[in-house]
């Protein structure tokens, strides 16, 4: 593989694009473009998309809904489709549920709190791209932060999510009242992962640990190896 050339779109009320591209630099190294949510297109021959958290247009009408719409949300369906990696963390999360790249949507959690704080968690799916790096079930620690990140879908989907090996990441504590404590949920083709904890956080254990860094260095060893 080249030089690894990834891009981390930000929206009017993104907050953790700067940890994210700092992340992606510090693990993968090569070219990290920011993109800004109303542009049209994205830079030619990416490797690797991502969508950060935050509180893209302050969270107005639903989490995600209206970023879901901005212009740099076709560009990133149609990297999608061709097999471009794509992470969506948080609020990245919401986007991707609200643009239809990920099924259910992202609720409000149960007590209705901020929900501040590392989380353990297991690693369901090593098959994955982002996940081949882990061992199976390997326990886990994240930070999360979020008011709406109760993963919902009805019980058939759900079903579907789990017979499909498409639940990537379990939390192991009651977190938000997300649904069979999902906390990272990849598409069919197994190229878009949307997770609630946040591994961009988690990548050196000055920060509190590093258990974050192989999401990353998974993606790019598969590329490497593709």
């Amino acid at each position: 593989m080249s030089t690894f050339r990834s891009a981390v779109v930000t929206f009017p009320g993104s907050n953790c694009d700067r940890d994210m591209a700092v992340a992606l630099e510090q693990v993968c190294g090569g070219e990290v473009h920011r993109v800004w949510h109303g542009d049209a297109d994205l830079p030619e021959r990416l490797d690797f998309i991502a969508l950060p958290g935050g509180f893209s247009y302050g969270d107005y009408l639903r989490s995600g809904a209206m970023a879901a719409r901005s212009p740099v949300m076709r560009a990133v369906a149609d990297a999608a489709a061709r097999g471009v990696p794509v992470l969506g963390v948080c609020n990245g999360f919401q986007v991707l549920t609200e643009t239809g790249l990920l099924p259910g949507a992202l609720m409000r959690n149960a007590g209705i709190r901020f929900v501040c704080r590392d989380v353990r968690l297991a690693v369901e799916n090593t098959q994955s791209l982002f996940t081949a790096g882990y061992d199976a079930k390997q326990e886990v620690v994240f930070p999360v932060a979020h008011h709406d990140g109760n993963f919902f879908a009805d019980d058939a989907t759900l079903d579907r999510l789990e017979g499909e090996g498409r639940v990537a990441l379990r939390y192991l504590d009651q977190v938000n009242g997300s649904a069979r404590q999902i906390a990272g949920v990849l598409n069919e083709a197994g190229n878009v992962l949307g997770m609630m904890p946040h591994p961009e956080r988690a990548i050196e254990q000055a920060h509190g640990g590093s258990d974050g860094r192989k999401l990353f260095e998974s993606v790019l060893n598969a590329l490497a190896t593709a």
